[in-house]
Formats: structure tokens, C-alpha cells, sequence
């Protein structure tokens, strides 16, 4: 039996920028999807104006999900966000965020990144909200062999059924240390094209068993393709989904045992945030 929704609970943070319109339009569309309770929060001083301001863009929304709840609250942005998140048991998180890490403003960039960070829920980090709803074609999910991989894939099934998104594509990232042959001449490339081909049939079985274990009905009018990439992991599968024009990528969160933080921001990770390619969703691990 399907779950009705996979997140319950979101938190939206904002700011009065002038994407707040965007931002709160998508934030609700998203919500009334997943059939879930959304909060909004604002950090920062609450004035008259402020929340006439807020008011009137969300009574202009054509979508209205069933709970809405405002939070105005003073504070440093990083803990009180974090603090509301675990406050009210909050299951996705959205945030707004900058492609290109050098670009410093409210709720984006570094703030969104040290949020993210710390986060004890999954988190979407939105590059790209709209005024009008723009349907989302193509989700791009990391497939890389590692214990979480199943549920993030699982997860990221349930989402694009919610959502309604047609196209789903696995793709894992295979360290080129794994070919350790040197193609100087036609012998060894031969050897490297070996080698390569018997790591994408591995891989490819992988992928098969585990969408084997994927509900049909997560799969049914489904357009489902997988794609081994080899390449320094975090830089090669958001290469990918810039090139593949996806509307949203789907990564892992944290082995069992090992922290949040070590595990989705290794070093070769921080690219995907520094550089985001398209809205990026990272599951926490506590989803089942």
C-alpha cells in the first residue's frame, strides 16, 4: 500500500526578496502535492507592513493546502531555523538557494548551505520557483553503491509519483581509480574498454534488482533509464543533470552510523552546493 504522502510536515524559510512571491507560490503548490501541513518562517523583525505583504501574496495563491501556519521569529538564521525544524517535527525543509556559491544573500547561498548542513530533515533546495506553476519532466537520482542508495531511490520514486513527473533517471558515479590501466595504445584501451563495460553491467543489475523492489505502481507510466558516469563524485552526477536539463536531482543522506554532515558533505560533494545544477532534493535516512 502506498504511503499518502512522503512528507508530512515542511518548512518553508523566507525572506522579503523579490523571488517571495515565487517562492511562496511553489512552496504551496508543493505542498498541496505531497497533501502535507506547511509552515512558513520568517527571522527577522515582524511589522505591520511585513505581514500585510505576506498575507496578500498568499490569499492571491489559486492553491490553498488544507494547514498553513506563519512563524515570525527573532534570532540568528542558521539555529532558529534549525530549532523550529526539530520544534515541530518537520520532514522536508525547503529552501531558497543561488546556483553559484559566490552570490551572498538572506536564506541563500552560504546561509541555505550552513543550513543544510545541520539539518535533521530532508531538504529541497529550490534555484527555480515560479509565479505559475511550470510541471517538472525529469528527475535525475544518485545511484551510487552505498547502503542508503535503496531508499533514496524508493524515495525518489514516491516523490516524482506525487508530483506527477514522467521521466526518471538512476545514475551512478563510478570512481575512475576503478580502471587502473593507462590507455597509452590500442592494448590497453582495449583493456580500459573491458574493464568499463563489465563496471556498467554490474551496475546495471544493481539498478535492475532495486527497481524490482520499487512498487509497480510508483513505476506505471514511468519513463525509467539508468546511467553509470565515470568521474569524481558530486562534480560528474550534477554535471549530468545540468547537461540532462533536469528539473530536480535526488541524493543520498547518511550511512547508518555516521553523521549527516560526513556523509552528504565530503569534499567531493561541495561542488553540488557551491555550483547547485537544478533544485536538489537530499533525503535524510530516517525515511523508510
Amino acid at each position: 500500500m502506498l504511503r499518502k504522502t512522503l512528507f508530512k510536515k515542511i518548512l518553508v524559510g523566507f525572506a522579503f526578496s523579490p523571488n517571495l512571491k515565487a517562492n511562496i507560490f511553489t512552496s504551496l503548490r508543493l505542498a498541496n502535492s505531497l497533501e502535507a501541513n506547511i509552515f512558513f518562517v520568517h527571522v527577522g523583525n515582524k511589522t505591520q507592513a511585513k505581514e500585510k505583504t505576506f498575507d496578500e501574496i498568499l490569499s492571491d495563491s489559486p492553491v490553498q493546502p488544507k494547514f498553513i501556519k506563519v512563524l515570525w521569529e527573532e534570532g540568528e538564521p542558521v539555529p532558529t531555523i534549525l530549532k523550529l525544524c526539530d520544534k515541530n517535527k518537520i520532514d522536508l525543509l525547503l529552501l531558497g538557494a543561488v546556483q553559484r556559491e559566490n552570490v551572498l544573500k538572506f536564506y541563500v547561498g552560504s546561509i541555505a548551505r550552513k543550513i543544510t548542513r545541520k539539518a535533521p530533515c530532508s531538504v529541497l533546495l529550490l534555484i527555480k520557483p515560479s509565479i505559475e506553476g511550470v510541471p517538472s519532466k525529469h528527475v535525475v537520482v544518485n545511484a551510487i553503491n552505498e547502503p542508503n542508495t535503496e531508499k533514496t531511490i524508493k524515495a525518489a520514486f514516491e516523490f516524482s509519483f506525487l508530483m506527477n513527473i514522467p521521466n526518471i533517471t538512476l545514475v551512478g558515479e563510478i570512481s575512475q581509480s576503478k580502471v587502473n590501466v593507462t590507455a597509452d595504445d590500442d592494448e590497453s584501451l582495449k583493456k580500459v574498454t573491458e574493464i568499463k563495460e563489465g563496471l556498467n553491467n554490474e551496475e546495471k543489475n544493481r539498478y535492475d534488482e532495486i527497481l524490482l523492489k520499487i512498487p509497480d505502481a510508483l513505476k506505471e507510466n514511468k519513463k525509467i533509464q539508468s546511467q553509470s558516469i565515470f568521474g569524481a563524485r558530486g562534480y560528474s552526477i550534477g554535471h549530468y543533470a545540468k547537461v540532462a536539463r533536469a528539473d530536480l536531482l535526488v541524493l543520498n543522506s547518511e550511512v547508518k552510523g555516521s553523521s549527516f554532515v560526513s556523509r552528504i558533505f565530503p569534499k567531493d560533494l561541495e561542488h553540488i552546493l557551491s555550483e547547485l545544477p537544478t533544485d536538489t532534493l537530499i533525503i535524510k535516512n530516517s525515511i523508510a
